[in-house]
């Protein structure tokens, strides 16, 4: 079974599972109810027949006290009993009527909820089939759209680098060449920044999807770190901020994808340095920890509040309302693809002093 269909099994199991217990909550809410009605017709029936109870004997006593004062000539006594045992067997037999009626439409009343149960929850079932191949389907053509729009956007970007590229080599010592080339790297630099940004949508779509591509080897983490460090040298550099690293230190060897987690790492600094004002400091280094390898990307930005730890780890999440540096989709793939390595990814932070972003890796039992 590949990613994408653990994905969806995962996510129809865990409805199913929902849809399993609203029933059962269901069922015994009916049931609850039923035995309440069924509670209360019985009182209403014992209330009637208490009522019924103290009018007949009221009627007896005044029977009793006319047979006690008869009229003269008068001889009831027998006639009197032999009534009340006719009314009395009557009576019974009237309630036993009574009761077996009320039975029999409870019975009936039940079977008919039984059978009409089966039906809707068959019914919903089949809304909940097509639902979700029409679902199915809607996803399948949103991924198929959106991997031929950024294939179309990328190529689209490529000739632009390639345009802006070949102006820069042809660009003079003048002052207008110097403007030039000027230009061409802020072009650049902003295709750059919207193929990173056409990546992580696909990204996104790919987690979404169950497809993420994750294909790990032995490798060195310090060669990781150090990777970064270098990457982001430059950028770091061009607003004043010290970037150091222990990519120089001691190897530890773990087992993951060198793309993915280069990605994650390049995520995170890049978070610091878009925070981290002028002037500031970012340091990337890495320990062994119980099981594995714990990285850390350090900051001396503004921080993060304590209620926002864990939501900056949601899609599209922002620390600012009106930030509008970016989608806010890093920092959300990263944990994707740390969790699909088996590891865990947190932040820690305090206001004013800078915010810290851990992720820990298993290492190889050496």
């Amino acid at each position: 079974m590949d990613n994408e269909d653990k994905h969806a099994s995962a996510e129809r199991e865990l409805t199913d599972e929902n849809l399993r217990t609203e029933r059962e909550n269901t069922d015994r809410a009916l049931s609850d109810t039923q035995q309440s009605v069924d509670e209360d017709a019985d009182q209403i029936v014992r209330r009637a027949r208490e009522n019924a109870d103290a009018i007949l004997e009221v009627a007896r006593e005044k029977a009793d006290e006319q047979l006690a004062h008869p009229a003269p000539n008068v001889s009831t006594s027998d006639t009197v009993a032999e009534e009340r045992a006719v009314e009395d067997q009557t009576l019974r037999e009237e309630r036993a009527t009574a009761d077996e009626s009320l039975e029999r439409e409870r019975r009936e009343d039940a079977r008919a909820l039984d059978l009409l149960l089966p039906l809707e929850r068959e019914a919903t079932d089949r809304t909940l089939l097509i639902e979700r191949a029409r679902s199915d389907d809607a996803v399948a053509n949103r991924d198929d759209f959106l991997g031929m729009v950024c294939h179309d956007l990328r190529d689209l970007l490529n000739g632009i680098v390639l345009s802006s590229s070949m102006l820069a080599q042809r660009a003079s010592e003048s002052d207008e060449g110097k403007r030039t080339l000027e230009g061409t790297a802020s072009i650049q630099r902003y295709a750059a920044r919207m193929n990173r940004l056409i990546g992580d949508l696909i990204d996104v779509a790919s987690i979404d999807a169950g497809k993420l591509t994750v294909v790990s080897a032995k490798a060195d983490t310090a060669s990781l770190v150090a990777e970064a460090a270098k990457v982001f040298q430059a950028s770091a550099a061009a607003k004043s901020i010290s970037l150091e690293s222990d990519g120089a230190g001691p190897g530890l060897e773990a087992e993951f994808d060198h793309d993915r987690m280069l990605q994650v790492l390049a995520n995170l600094v890049t978070n610091s340095i878009k925070f981290t004002p002028k002037g500031g400091a970012i340091r990337i280094f890495r320990e062994h920890v119980d099981g594995g390898v714990r990285f850390c990307v350090s900051d001396t930005g503004p921080g993060i509040p304590e209620k926002m730890l864990e939501a900056v780890f949601e899609r599209f999440s922002q620390v600012g309302k009106n930030d509008r540096r970016g989608l806010g989709l890093g920092l959300h793939i990263s944990r994707c693809i740390v969790e699909a390595h088996g590891g865990k990814i947190w932040a820690e932070s305090t206001l004013g002093e800078g915010s810290r972003f851990y992720f820990e890796l298993p290492v190889i039992a050496g």
